[in-house]
């Protein structure tokens, strides 16, 4: 047999069996999820917000930590887009510098950091500032874990607009400013949305870095200052409790944020279709 016909049925056998590993992998988990949680979800534990002892397996639901979880995420993923899309334009306009070099290595040894280390850090500052737990110390920890995704991420997408585009904006008398903001950054749209998409559910996922600037409340929270339950937190505390009913629960609540996550990816979905039409190809 030729030789490069072995090599090409080799390597494709070898992406075929990467990808049954990896789509098997994912229902796998999935699959355990919703086996170990279905039996213990029910409408009660979306609608009501947990009492004494729900931790424990007492009464109540999680509605407390599904709305908190989408606070913190919103607050955060907002924080972390205005802040994030700016720069991410001033990395490609101002392009081939020290500065900009200097920036994207060390976007690059933050993205790799570790949640806890972030969430050390804010307590931290916490402890500095004699500050406690709370919504809005949460929202500043999952911003500062999800910027540099936000801006890679971005400045990966805005790296593939045309430079013809840039040029012809040039040509009319636009600034680059002018032209980040206003004509780079409308090609790029669902290219953010994506990248917004992966930030979140890095956020909405995590646990680690909240576990000591959130605390944790059996309401929901009425303002900033107020301490607040997330998610990852209910099911992290259920799976350390000794009652096999609240462990179960706990897989219950993982089946909830897996949920939100599949419909912000299909909202994300729509979204990036709807604007793909402003994209010049």
């Amino acid at each position: 047999m030729n030789g490069r016909i072995l090599e090409e049925q080799l390597f494709n056998a070898l992406m075929l069996s990467a990808t049954f590993v990896v789509v098997g992998s994912l229902l796998v988990v999935v699959g355990v999820i919703i086996i170990k949680g279905a039996p213990a979800l029910s409408l009660t534990m979306i609608t009501e917000t947990s009492s004494g002892g729900y931790l424990l397996g007492g009464a109540g639901g999680i509605l407390n930590a599904i709305i908190g979880s989408l606070y913190l995420i919103a607050g955060s993923i907002g924080i972390a887009s205005l802040i994030g899309l700016p720069v991410a334009i001033y990395l490609n306009e101002y392009a081939g510098t020290k500065l900009t070099h200097f920036a994207r290595l060390s976007l690059d040894v933050l993205y790799g950091i570790p949640s806890i280390v972030y969430g050390a850090f804010a307590f931290t500052l916490m402890i500095v500032l004699g500050a406690r737990e709370s919504l809005l110390w949460g929202i500043i920890t999952v911003a500062m874990l999800v910027l540099p995704i936000v801006i890679r991420g971005i400045d990966e997408v805005i790296q593939t607009v045309p430079s013809k585009l840039r040029d012809a904006s040039f040509s009319l008398g636009a600034t680059q400013l002018e032209t980040g903001f206003k004509v780079v950054t409308r090609q790029v749209i669902p290219g953010i949305v994506t990248t917004v998409l992966l930030a979140l559910g890095r956020g909405i996922g995590d646990a680690a870095s909240v576990l000591l600037t959130v605390g944790y409340s059996d309401i929901i929270p009425t303002s900033l200052n107020n301490p607040v339950a997330t998610l990852p937190l209910a099911i992290f505390f259920q799976l350390g409790s000794p009652y096999p009913h609240a462990q179960q629960r706990a897989y219950a609540s993982a089946i909830i944020l897996l949920g939100l996550v599949v419909m912000f990816s299909v909202a994300a979905r729509f979204s990036t279709a709807r604007f793909s039409k402003f994209v010049i190809r």
